[in-house]
């Protein structure tokens, strides 16, 4: 389960004949990757907690698209979805939060536990509940997105994507909620074989909603596309790494 230094291309033979759910979907990130996956002639659920938005997604991306309503913290929402969407070959772990604070010394426990709730405990269900459903299709492929303020060794060391000396030691809530987003996909990957392909992503610093009023940052869309390439890795692709939207491996 090593990892190489660059991932390969998508493998979009396999489109047409896959199913994909994409949680947190109706905005940033998570549309972006449904509107390629979709023009790979992939299906595509949008899952959104707003059914309405998610709907209104889905009208906008054409018939390969459909609305599921998913809080990824919610138990019995995560098991009507799973019921709804049935088959599956894809699942991206998209949904996720940043509920603020700073180092040890300023966040509060309140903070800790919601971006654990959202980041952590609610990846793990999802992917609990769709594992049957992943288990029964010839590709299944996990993306878990993660980011690379979570990769201790950046955050440990020189990293020429980031200014670390500035921000060391902050956003303790979220970066280390997505350090154990990495340690579940590499768990992950070793408990399911090399059948599944699950990996996690570091999109980048992207204008989304994860900041509130953030301007800075690159476009969704070139996140999307490292998401597309983990979605579709052919079958002798690798498992259980950390990749970056660029495709080229991240750190621990």
């Amino acid at each position: 389960m090593t990892q190489s230094t660059r991932l390969p291309e998508p493998l979009r033979a396999f489109g047409g004949n896959l199913t994909a759910l994409v949680t947190g979907a109706s905005s940033g990130i998570g549309l972006a990757t449904a509107r390629l996956l979709v023009e790979a002639d992939i299906d595509v659920w949008i899952g959104a907690r707003n059914l309405e938005r998610a709907g209104q997604v889905a009208r906008e991306l054409g018939d390969r698209a459909r609305a599921v309503r998913i809080d990824v913290t919610d138990s019995a929402a995560i098991a009507a979805a799973a019921e709804t969407v049935g088959a599956l070959d894809i699942l991206v772990n998209n949904a996720g939060i940043n509920p603020g604070g700073e180092d040890i010394q300023t966040t509060t426990l309140d903070q800790m536990r919601r971006s654990y709730e959202t980041n952590v405990f609610g990846l793990v269900a999802v992917t609990q509940a769709f594992l049957p459903a992943l288990a029964r299709s010839a590709h299944p492929r996990i993306v878990n997105i993660s980011s690379g303020t979570g990769s201790l060794g950046w955050n440990g060391g020189p990293n020429p994507q980031f200014d670390w000396q500035r921000v060391r030691g902050g956003g303790i809530a979220y970066r280390s909620a997505k350090t154990a987003v990495n340690a579940i996909t590499l768990m992950t990957a070793q408990a399911l074989g090399e059948r599944f392909k699950v990996n996690a992503l570091a999109p980048g610093l992207r204008r989304t909603n994860l900041i509130p009023g953030m301007t800075a940052g690159g476009d969704p869309t070139e996140a999307a596309a490292g998401v597309l390439r983990l979605a579709l890795l052919p079958d002798h692709g690798p498992t259980g790494g950390f990749w970056s939207w660029d495709g080229t491996s991240v750190p621990w």
